[in-house]
């Protein structure tokens, strides 16, 4: 009988085969065409979780289901929650892709897929793990329990619901989160701080229907003109946000903490030449590059719907505009807060002679982790290990919005890491995962158990 080990190592070409069965279903929780492809993923997951004689349970939400399973076979030993997301981001603009994003392809050792990084890849990195050690000694070194969302690229209602209700259910001793990446090729990273976030939508109006640009120019208002009058008020040409208030709970890292970034393999000028691709960074003066990114809040401008975009020209004012915005937080600010007084601001600075309205659409609280966390030393012996180069500790600019629910909700330290690369592309075109980390997550992921 083989090793768990040596039966991930000899079942390499499996587990890229079933994750390339699951990157091909279009698993696009925001958009309602692909409502039915979002569901087909779930089922997919509880298919292959029931192929390991695993417990599974598909709950329906209000939006997508979750999907839970476990393994309580080891009594007396600790028990860990895993956490990830079948849905995937959109793949707009669709031209930019260099093979089609649900058709998975290999390349330089990569595989080319929406969701290969974000989160596909990370799951079943997860349920590999699981299966090495199922089909070999018919058990695992701890209890494990897993529970897989679909909404976490949309709005992540139904496992924030879920969670508050089952909290005795829920109950372990630790968290392993796959939805982060690696500091560097071949440096793995546990991950201690994630911003929150606040999505919102401002809305204009101005007269009560759109208006022949000729006729009415010069008397009537112009919702665009107004919008974007609103929108360079939120903050100034060195990105610091002049929404009053907006500062006030914001904590700066400790200084060890911060020491640490200075050692990471971190060039800032081939961040900029390879991953942005601008002729130059922003941010506020006196903060470094990761600084900005990792413990720095923003307010970014997402689109700008209304009005006419085809080919050609059509000299109308329009009679609505809109633009949906979002801001990352960070220790210690308050969604709620944010919120109001992001909604208070944009209606203090409109102009008067429109109407405004601003919906907030999400909010999830920024998250920060002990590094001290028996949880936490067991998983960068783990990665260690497995890579064999030290992992190290970073903050990720982006948000899980369900890591704050089981730091908060149920009490649990959480491991935030994963196997994505800075340049994988989550969320834009050509996303990729490196096939040679996928594996040595894998082990990782095992070596994990053990640890615990």
């Amino acid at each position: 009988m083989p090793s768990p080990v040596e039966f991930a190592d000899a079942h390499r070409a499996r587990f890229e085969s079933e994750l390339s069965d699951l990157l091909r279903i279009p698993s696009i929780s925001t958009l309602p065409e692909h409502r039915d492809d979002t569901r087909r993923a779930a089922h997919w997951l509880a298919e292959y979780l029931r192929s390991m004689d695993l417990p599974v349970e598909v709950i329906e939400t209000a939006g997508y289901p979750l999907i839970y399973a476990e393994w309580l076979g080891a009594p007396g030993r600790p028990t860990l929650l895993g956490y990830g997301h079948y849905d995937v981001q959109p793949v707009d603009p669709i031209e930019l892709w260099t093979s089609p994003p649900f058709q998975p392809a290999v390349r330089g050792g990569r595989l080319f897929a929406r969701g290969a990084a974000d989160d596909k890849g990370q799951i079943l990195t997860l349920l590999a793990a699981i299966r090495a050690y199922l089909q070999t000694s018919g058990r695992l070194p701890i209890n494990v329990k897993l529970l897989i969302e679909g909404e976490e690229e949309s709005s992540g209602a139904g496992i924030e619901a879920y969670v508050r209700g089952h909290t005795d259910r829920l109950r372990a001793d630790a968290c392993l989160v796959l939805d982060s990446g690696m500091a560097a090729p071949g440096i793995p990273a546990i991950t201690l701080g994630l911003r929150g976030i606040v999505g919102a939508e401002i809305e204009v109006s101005g007269a009560a229907r759109d208006l022949h640009s000729g006729i009415y120019g010069g008397v009537a208002p112009n919702p665009f003109q107004a919008l974007v009058e609103i929108l360079t008020a939120l903050k100034d040409k060195n990105g610091r946000i002049l929404i009053p208030g907006f500062y006030d709970r914001v904590v700066p890292p400790p200084a060890e903490e911060k020491a640490g970034w200075e050692r990471l393999p971190f060039d800032e000028a081939a961040f900029l030449r390879d991953e942005i691709g601008a002729p130059a960074l922003i941010g506020e003066p006196g903060y470094g590059a990761l600084e900005r990114m990792w413990t720095r809040p923003t307010l970014d401008i997402h689109g700008m719907p209304g009005g006419f975009t085809g080919a050609g020209s059509k000299t109308v004012i329009p009679a609505r505009a809109a633009a949906k915005v979002s801001m990352r937080l960070v220790a210690d600010q308050r969604p709620d807060e944010i919120a109001n007084v992001f909604a208070a601001h944009v209606r203090a600075v409109a102009p008067k002679s429109v109407r405004v309205e601003v919906k907030t659409r999400h909010g999830a609280p920024p998250v920060v982790i002990s590094p001290s966390a028996p949880a936490i030393a067991a998983a960068k012996r783990a990665l260690t290990d497995a890579f064999g180069r030290e992992a190290v500790f970073v903050r990720m600019g982006g948000s899980v919005p369900i890591v704050s629910e089981f730091t908060g909700r149920l009490g649990l330290p959480v491991v935030v890491t994963g196997w994505s690369l800075p340049d994988a592309n989550a969320h834009s075109p050509d996303e990729s995962l490196d096939l040679e980390h996928f594996h040595k997550g894998i082990r990782a992921v095992m070596r994990f158990f053990e640890e615990m």
